[in-house]
């Protein structure tokens, strides 16, 4: 029984880490129950732990070596039933077994791929440079949600999109950074360098209100391409989305996107509600 208790213990910790980023998900967790649902929640949590990797940690080898102990902890996992709380939940279910190998080990691969990447040249680039890592996340999620038949354009774009949205509001933090939250040509056509960056200015919030810009134009245009959203994909999205909007309205764009908005209330409640109908729908 102690053992149990500390196994709980041990796994509420990586879904609390994934709630602290998203805390808006808590709301969805009335829809998406842990206890009947477990694998649901434990992805979750998984893909945060690669995404803190992979962004979160300063050093390229430390970070290297923690995604090559997942790489070869996912490879794995389907012969040993796996070694991590959140493998041993997921590989607990027969949708993980349902799931090609490839996909599990995708995103890991991918991470480790884009830790020496620069800043990219513009947008469209930035894009395509985000998306082998948040679209491997995003295939491994819809075929966990939906079945292997399911196609995972939508989610891919909009975890991409959430993923550049999130690095804009670090801007001042990364600046030092070699991959840089606004593209090379966005800091060329307002003269901005990277010590500009950590200071407002009028050039600097003309530069973020032109990412923003290019974010909402991607966002609209995400809602035409094929595939479900998760319950927990969709309402980060609809955050994200109007967290941007909102900022790109104001005359500090930078400071909307750092405090944020609400993330509990009456509204989100709506979404996560709407986002878990959606889903039962598809999968009845």
């Amino acid at each position: 029984m102690i053992e149990l208790v500390e196994q709980n213990a041990v796994l509420q910790g990586f879904i609390d880490k994934w709630l602290a980023v998203q805390p808006q998900q808590r709301i969805a967790l009335v829809f998406v129950d842990g206890r009947r649902y477990p694998g649901h929640v434990a992805l979750a949590a998984l893909e945060q732990e690669l995404l803190g990797a992979a962004y979160g940690i300063r050093e390229p080898q430390v970070a290297a070596a923690k995604l090559n102990w997942w790489a070869e902890e996912l490879a794995g996992a389907a012969a040993s039933g796996g070694r991590h709380p959140l493998t041993q939940v997921l590989f607990d279910d027969e949708r993980a077994h349902a799931i090609a190998g490839d996909l599990w080990l995708a995103p890991a691969l991918a991470a480790m791929a884009q830790l020496e990447q620069g800043t990219a040249a513009d947008f469209p680039a930035q894009l395509a440079a985000a998306l082998p890592l948040h679209g491997a996340l995003a295939a491994l999620e819809t075929a966990w949600w939906y079945g292997n038949e399911a196609s995972p354009a939508r989610a891919a774009r909009v975890a991409t999109l959430n993923h550049l949205l999130y690095a804009l509001l670090r801007l001042e933090q990364d600046a030092e950074r070699d991959c840089l939250p606004l593209p090379m040509a966005r800091l060329a056509r307002h003269g901005l360098s990277r010590m500009q960056l950590r200071a407002p200015g009028e050039a600097r919030q003309q530069a973020i209100k032109a990412q923003l810009d290019d974010l909402l134009a991607s966002w609209r245009e995400s809602a035409t391409l094929a595939g479900p959203l998760s319950v927990f994909r969709a309402l980060e999205s609809r955050h994200g989305n109007q967290l941007a909007r909102r900022a790109a309205l104001t005359d500090d764009a930078l400071a909307v996107l750092q405090t944020g908005q609400p993330r509990t209330g009456l509204a989100t409640t709506l979404q996560a509600w709407q986002a878990a109908r959606a889903w039962r729908r598809q999968v009845v």
